[in-house]
């Protein structure tokens, strides 16, 4: 089919890849704008607009899709479909309406639960034990249009964001050229009304640790932030990350250090298995204790 792909980050690179391997003719590619990034500040282009241009298409980043001209420039390249994940703007209905056979977007939960902004965020912080894709046809609402095809997978105990965040990818690129391979023989399924869960931005105040809660709600906080914006607590004067762990048997004060790095919650404890320091990678918990006497509380 002839599409235009429209994503940003490095979660859908791996979708282009399968579309171009699919042998599908990508007419354009749509990302955010490229924004000052690293240390000297300079604009940095988006890992989809990177992957474009090392593929040979045509990109576009447009800072808006609401004015005539960009909408003009979107239907000029004559699109049968429009394939969209975490793109990262608002498509306006002249742009859903465009392709002649509509938009399809990835979208990285199973709808309609977790409808939103950060749906694997939010998959790991509530405790869900499955996760998945569903290929969706785009309409006017927030993540509400039917589902053609959908695929679930299992969340492991100990899995971060970060590591359920690259499963959902290859399978997003799996279902979307499954979904295009099979595009007229697919029903279109509206979503149930029951069930229906949003995942709301990832805000950076949320992610200051709380060790009066019960150590299940801490560990699944912890793995549902990592690695970004990364769960965190005062240690010794610092903001020391938080990015793996696992729930333990332990009866102390809430905020207490017990060796070799757990700290007491409300409920039982969390071993912290990944921190990081401030200006310090992200170390595994052996080599994050070198050198680093762990007082006997949080701050």
């Amino acid at each position: 089919m002839r599409l235009v792909f429209m994503g940003s980050p490095e979660f859908s690179v791996p979708v282009l890849d399968a579309l171009i391997e699919a042998g599908h003719e990508v007419a354009a590619v749509y990302c955010q704008p490229p924004r000052p990034a690293g240390r000297g500040k300079k604009d940095r282009p988006t890992p989809v607009h990177a992957r474009a241009l090392e593929l040979g298409l045509e990109v576009r980043h447009p800072k808006s899709l609401r004015n005539a001209e960009a909408q003009a420039e979107f239907a000029g390249f004559a699109p049968e479909i429009a394939v969209v994940v975490a793109y990262g703007l608002i498509l306006p209905q002249a742009i859903l309406d465009a392709p002649s056979r509509g938009c399809l977007n990835i979208h990285a939960s199973l709808l309609p639960r977790w409808r939103g902004a950060a749906p694997i965020h939010r998959a790991v912080m509530a405790g869900d034990v499955e996760t998945g894709v569903c290929i969706m046809q785009m309409d006017a609402g927030l993540d509400t249009g039917a589902v053609l095809l959908r695929k679930s997978l299992a969340i492991g105990p100990d899995e971060t964001t970060g590591a359920l965040h690259d499963r959902v990818s290859v399978l997003g690129a799996q279902a979307i050229v499954e979904a295009l391979d099979r595009f007229d023989s697919l029903t279109p399924e509206p979503q149930p009304a029951e069930g229906v869960s949003y995942a709301e931005k990832i805000n950076k105040a949320e992610a200051r640790v709380d060790w009066t809660r019960p150590a299940i709600e801490v560990d699944r906080m912890i793995r549902g932030l990592s690695p970004f914006p990364g769960a965190w607590t005062e240690i010794g004067g610092e903001r020391v990350k938080l990015l793996g762990s696992r729930v333990v048997a332990a009866t102390a004060v809430p905020g207490s250090i017990l060796p070799p790095f757990t700290l007491a919650c409300g409920d039982g404890g969390v071993e912290i298995t990944r921190a990081q320091r401030p200006g310090k990678r992200a170390m595994e918990q052996g080599e994050f204790l070198k050198g680093f006497d762990l007082p006997d509380r949080v701050d």
